[in-house]
């Protein structure tokens, strides 16, 4: 019989070796694949995994971004002060079911309390805590500092434990408290920076968040085998801040021991370098300690009255008509004026002035001098209405300054375009002398600062540089809005200040050695039906006049004395005075 071979069992030479050698390579491939894997996983990223596993500090530092820092510097020391930090405190939590009996629950409360202090309502009710039997997270304390935890660790209490939280400090408690916020919570319990720098710069503080997403077990185990995708947290920007340190302390308690001497109800004062826009210090009474802050009596007391309360300023706004008046040369400083006290420009009453004095004759420099609000009322008739608002908005009313600082306000002069004609009405008439209009401190002391300049508007900031997480340091820049009034202009409307300082009704706010320039101003203050008994005192004023190395205004609300001039008046001069000290200025007269 003829034995015939099947086709499928005949096989070429070589192929049988082929197939053993692909499967080879499978297998090294495979191998070679998983060598590499787990030196990538015990190796290059064996931190990574040992965090992960043990849930360690590590990671959580990997995935959520840490805020970024804020700081002082002061003129007298090379440091940098930490005004806003982040500091690691521990959150005490019991797991309960490890708590057999009452009487291992009573022993641990009587141990917590005497370490917290508790009163006997506090340790009651945390022994009802650690009684539940059945919980496995029960928080007992939020903010536990770390020598406290150690000593609760040596005691080795059953069932307690701790988690590490970073919490924000305020190193310097209340100082520059409404400059800097405060780190709140969101409703949803999310950390959100709230007022001043904090709000403000929220976003750049925070950072951005990282993420992880991988495989996991049945038993909802970590597959390390499996990949993963993971972007680690960028840490938020720190900002150093133009606020001199020294300079602020000394300032803000000046005005916090002059506003209780006067009784005032509010207290603010800003102090800028007129050259750069950079603020020096910035003070708002009451303050608060952003540590603290739900414990304040009213949440007014987080606003920055600087920036977030307009008011109508009064007399120091008079400068502001002579400025334009001057620069248009329609007056000089020696152009003739009658004063009859008394002047009708179509209000419900006729124009008068403080104490309804009537001067006679007097010159331009006599106007400011003496404080005559019809002196005023005859400079913006001269000017005309539009121009005198076009200097307004020039000298940067009506508008933000911009300042990084959260809820600044505008303040408004919408009553300059009830009548859209050139005769000056009666809101352009008291609008000469700061009534009627609204402005906050700041722009006051920013149109101040470029009269102190030769004429310069400048953008003021607070932020002296901005250091991101890779090293990289930012540095603000000067920045110039506008020419509003020409140098000459802004010498001779100077000298003219200098005069209201040494011989006119600013006196007190002169300063022994020194040519300052200043103005007054008594503001009534307008409620339902018309203004009120209650006034503002402001004083703003620059100094030395021929190289300003600050402008600076002080404002009371409502202080118990009749006039600027005995409150706000003297306080600028006593801070003044150390200024000028504290710079190391020497005396020009």
């Amino acid at each position: 019989m003829r034995h015939v071979r099947s086709h499928n069992s005949f096989e070429r030479p070589g192929t049988q070796d082929s197939r053993i050698r692909a499967v080879g390579i499978l297998f090294t491939v495979v191998f070679l694949f998983i060598v590499f894997r787990l030196f990538v996983l015990m190796v290059w990223q064996h931190g990574f995994y040992t965090a992960l596993a043990s849930g360690s500090h590590d990671i959580y530092a990997q995935l959520f971004p840490e805020r970024g820092s804020i700081y002082l510097e002061s003129q007298d020391s090379q440091e940098r002060y930490p005004l806003a930090i982040n500091r690691d405190l521990f959150l005490m939590y019991v797991d309960t079911r490890v708590i057999q009996d009452d009487e291992t629950a009573e022993d641990i409360a009587e141990k917590l309390a005497e370490l917290f202090h508790y009163d006997d309502e506090k340790k009651l009710s945390l022994y009802m805590q650690l009684s539940k039997r059945d919980d496995p997270y029960e928080p007992l304390e939020k903010k536990v500092e770390q020598e406290i935890a150690d000593m609760i660790d040596g005691l080795k209490l059953p069932g307690i434990h701790f988690v590490r939280r970073p919490h924000r400090f305020y190193p310097e408690a209340s100082l520059a408290s409404q400059v800097i916020g405060f780190l709140g919570k969101d409703a949803d319990g999310n950390d959100i920076g709230s007022y001043g720098i904090e709000g403000y710069w929220n976003k750049e503080l925070s950072g951005t968040g990282g993420f992880l997403e991988g495989a996991m077990g049945a038993k909802g185990g970590w597959i390390p085998l499996a990949g993963r995708l993971f972007e680690p947290a960028e840490d938020g920007v720190s900002l150093t801040l133009t606020i001199d340190r020294t300079l602020q302390f000394k300032a803000c308690d000046i005005l916090k021991q002059r506003m209780d001497e006067y009784g005032a109800q509010t207290a603010s004062l800003v102090i800028m370098d007129p050259k750069t826009g950079a603020i020096t210090a910035m003070c708002s009474l009451p303050d608060f300690d952003p540590n603290t802050y739900n414990e304040v009596e009213s949440i007014d007391a987080y606003n920055n009255l600087n920036i977030f309360t307009p008011y109508e300023p009064g007399s120091i706004f008079k400068p502001i008509g002579m400025a334009a008046a001057l620069n248009e040369e329609i007056v000089t400083p020696d152009s003739y004026f009658f004063d009859s006290g008394s002047v009708d420009v179509g209000c419900t009453k006729p124009i008068k002035n403080a104490d309804f004095k009537s001067y006679g004759d007097q010159t331009m420099t006599g106007v400011l001098e003496n404080s005559i609000n019809t002196g005023m009322v005859h400079v913006v008739t001269s000017l005309g209405k539009e121009r005198f608002r076009d200097y307004v908005e020039r000298f940067g009313f009506g508008v933000k300054t911009g300042i990084e600082l959260n809820t600044e306000s505008s303040g408004t002069i919408d009553s300059l375009y009830r009548n859209k004609k050139d005769k000056i009405d009666c809101y352009t008439a008291t609008a000469s002398f700061g009534q009627g209009i609204t402005a906050t401190p700041l722009q006051m002391v920013s149109a101040f600062a470029a009269i102190a300049n030769g004429g310069t508007l400048l953008k003021p900031y607070i932020i002296k540089d901005v250091i991101y997480p890779n090293g990289k340091i930012e540095e603000t820049k000067p920045k110039i809005i506008r020419q509003v009034i020409e140098k000459r202009t802004a010498q001779l409307l100077s000298g003219m200040l200098v005069r209201v300082v040494d011989v006119g009704s600013a006196r007190l706010g002169h300063v022994p050695g020194y040519y300052v320039a200043g103005k007054t101003g008594t503001a009534q203050i307008p409620g339902p039906g018309g203004y009120l008994a209650d006034t503002n005192h402001s004083f703003i004023g620059f100094g030395p006049v021929d190289d300003p190395k600050f402008v600076m205004i002080v404002k009371f609300e409502k202080p118990k004395r009749a006039y600027a001039s005995t409150t706000a008046a003297p306080t600028f001069a006593e801070i003044a005075k150390y200024i000028m000290q504290y710079y190391r200025v020497p005396p020009d007269r």
